[in-house]
């Protein structure tokens, strides 16, 4: 019985900490991320435009973007038609070096918004076919190499005809 009241007295005890601390926990910090940074397109080559919406902000604050990371410098966004949401465009510089790079945006009443940019060495936009034949150590009939395909069929019927004469001579009788 007085184990059960200790328990119980000290899962109160904790409940009610966490509740009177709920409030310290529930308004977010200055500059503390509140918000999506959407980057679009997420993925791209040195040079390329990216433009980029947050609905972080309310339609009352002045939003500045800032791609610095990527050495892009501070941009501007407006709000958009609806006026739920802010939007701007910056440029890649043609000079980045691949990687992942933070754009933030802030907002005037203090929000923060973020997200991530991924500059890759060539454009996702660009289509690379691949060419020639594939290397999968198997081998092919038609591969880049005839002397190649010669030499396999070749061991292939040298392999055929002695098995034939090997079987042709235990069926005989001759053995081996």
């Amino acid at each position: 019985m007085r184990t059960t009241r200790l328990l119980t007295g000290t899962a109160l005890a904790v409940a009610a900490a966490g509740l009177a601390a709920a409030p310290a926990y529930g308004a977010p910090a200055y500059g503390e991320d509140t918000g999506i940074l959407e980057v679009y397109p997420s993925a791209v080559a040195p040079g390329a435009d990216v433009a980029v919406d947050t609905e972080a902000c309310g339609a009352e604050d002045t939003v500045t973007g800032d791609a610095s990371a990527v050495g892009a410098g501070t941009f501007a966004l407006a709000p958009g038609a609806d006026g739920q949401d802010a939007a701007g465009r910056f440029r890649v510089p043609p000079g980045a070096q691949p990687g992942t790079y933070e754009i933030v945006a802030k907002c005037s009443g203090g929000r923060r918004a973020a997200g991530d940019l991924v500059v890759t060495l060539t454009s996702t936009e660009q289509r690379v076919l691949p060419r020639g034949s594939v290397k999968t150590g198997v081998g092919g009939a038609l591969g880049p190499d005839p002397v190649q395909t010669a030499a396999g069929v070749a061991a292939l019927a040298v392999a055929a005809a002695g098995g034939t004469w090997l079987l042709h001579r235990r069926a005989r009788g001759d053995g081996f």
